[in-house]
């Protein structure tokens, strides 16, 4: 039996523009640009504005393309209705503008600085170095084929951890290439000769006995060296040195030496060549802070504002079928198209205007909430403040915030930091005064970094030295900041 009711339900829904632009405030600026030409490929009715980037001739659809579309390219979704009634009068009344002069920046918009753009960075990939060291080797092309398999199964820190047998089937099924894991370790040690040192192996201690055997094999530093790593690796990477020493019966200097030679080699000999992410491998202000005679002046990136419009011709599309006096069903289908497009043009660059106006609120307060610091750039100045903090200050939501907090760069003459490095929790002093945590880290730093090496100070030590300073303070807490910091525990900073 069907029941007919009526429900009345709170719901919370976001608008396409909405949407839209909780996707754009996490772009990187690095990635802007590429986003925008996105949006110009599948939207012909936006363009670049005739003063700023050139758009490409494609980009503007003419109206004999419409005419001559089949039924497919277009399917409305409203009733016949749709068809005929429609209202273009905000978009073809005479004298009105707005559309044609939709732009993205305003006149007050300060024009790009060219010191102040996304660099062009040039690079080779650690991957293409080692292929073309392999085609400098006299190799047919079965064996060309093989060592392209291991080179490209290495990974991006320079190890190859895939096994011989696993590279053996690899080449079976992908390249219909018989060997054996034989042939294959004879490949290996082949691209082990090549630039880094200590690429293509297996574990740490592989790695860094390769580059040792590249060095003088008659320096007594480079033979105690290597007996330490082939012998005693893990008192090594425990930092036993005594234990090493007793049992090597090496002197003060010849222990030092050995661990001069072992702390100068690369535990990583692909990194300096790796790139996992190009948007990653460079950071792009988004932000620039100029102290200009003790006034602090914030200024966007111009990448973030990008000179767009609605095109022209589309809006002489829509005013020649209103001149027009015989409608017929494809040309509405038509105009039905070129307001959709356009409608979608204007969401876009309402999108940009209004991430263009979150940032900067965001980045203006929190310039005025950590100003000592922007003027000083003395971490022991900054002071607490958390997410709500700025959410309440530019009336945003705590989750906008944090959006452009994690995705986004201020350039200082400082230097370049991340908008959550300006984040911190408040702790307490003796005289109930409340300070930043990233002041009390900056502090910890100091001292371990001030400290005997030979000695260095235990958490507890720097808990007692905290607390004497006025912090009130757990040494686990202590422990935690250290950890945080990526400072090892005393033992392991101990130095000879």
């Amino acid at each position: 039996m069907l029941k007919q009711t009526q429900q009345q339900k709170l719901l919370q829904k976001l608008s396409p523009q909405q949407i839209q632009l909780m996707k754009l405030l996490q772009v990187p600026t690095a990635n802007l640009e590429e986003r925008i030409k996105e949006e110009l490929e599948e939207n012909p009715a936006l363009e670049y504005s005739e003063d700023g980037s050139s758009p490409d001739d494609e980009m503007e659809k003419p109206a004999e393309e419409f005419e001559a579309g089949s039924d497919d390219e277009f399917e409305p979704d409203g009733s016949e209705s749709e068809y005929d009634n429609i209202d273009i009068s905000e978009y073809v009344s005479e004298g009105d503008d707005e559309i044609a002069d939709y732009k993205l920046r305003d006149d007050n918009y300060p024009d790009p600085d060219e010191q102040r753009t996304m660099p062009i960075r040039v690079e080779t990939t650690f991957h293409d170095h080692l292929l073309d060291q392999l085609g400098l080797q006299t190799l047919d092309e079965r064996q060309r084929r093989i060592a392209e398999q291991i080179i490209g199964s290495i990974d991006d820190d320079g190890y190859l951890r895939r096994e011989a047998s696993a590279i053996v089937d690899d080449l079976s099924f992908s390249q219909n290439v018989e060997t054996d894991e034989e042939e294959i370790r004879q490949m290996i040690k082949m691209i082990q000769t090549f630039d880094p040192p200590g690429v293509c192996c297996s574990d740490l201690k592989e790695c860094l006995l390769l580059q040792l055997r590249r060095k003088p094999q008659d320096d007594e530093g480079v033979i105690y060296a290597t007996r330490i790593l082939d012998d005693y690796f893990d008192e090594f990477t425990k930092k036993h040195y005594e234990k090493i020493q007793r049992a090597l019966n090496l002197t003060d200097d010849d222990l030092r030496e050995a661990i001069g030679q072992i702390i100068k080699l690369n535990p990583k000999p692909g990194a300096n060549y790796s790139v996992m992410n190009k948007a990653e491998s460079y950071v792009i202000p988004d932000f620039f802070i100029m102290n200009n005679n003790g006034k602090l002046e914030l200024s966007l990136n111009s990448k973030n504002a990008p000179d767009l419009r609605i095109s022209e011709g589309y809006r002489e599309m829509l005013k020649e079928y209103d001149r027009g006096d015989k409608k017929d069903r494809r040309q509405k289908e038509a105009v039905l198209f070129i307001k959709q497009k356009i409608d979608a043009a204007k969401w876009f660059i309402d999108a940009i205007k209004q991430r263009q106006h979150t940032l900067l609120s965001t980045m203006e307060a929190i310039l005025n909430y950590q100003h000592d610091f922007f003027l000083t750039g003395d971490e022991t100045t900054m002071r607490p403040m958390i997410l709500k903090d700025i959410a309440d200050i530019t009336q945003l939501d705590i989750s906008t915030v944090s959006r452009v907090a994690n995705s986004k760069y201020v350039q200082t003459e400082f230097g370049t930091f991340k908008l959550k490095f300006f984040f911190s929790e408040s702790l307490s002093t003796d005289s109930g005064e409340e300070v930043s945590t990233r002041e009390v880290k900056k502090i910890l730093a100091d001292m371990i970094g001030g400290e005997n090496k030979r000695k260095p100070l235990s958490d507890e030590n720097l808990t007692k030295m905290l607390q004497d300073k006025g912090y009130n303070i757990a040494r686990r807490t202590v422990a935690k900041y250290r950890e945080q910091l990526n400072i090892p525990v005393a033992r392991l900073r101990k130095e000879l």
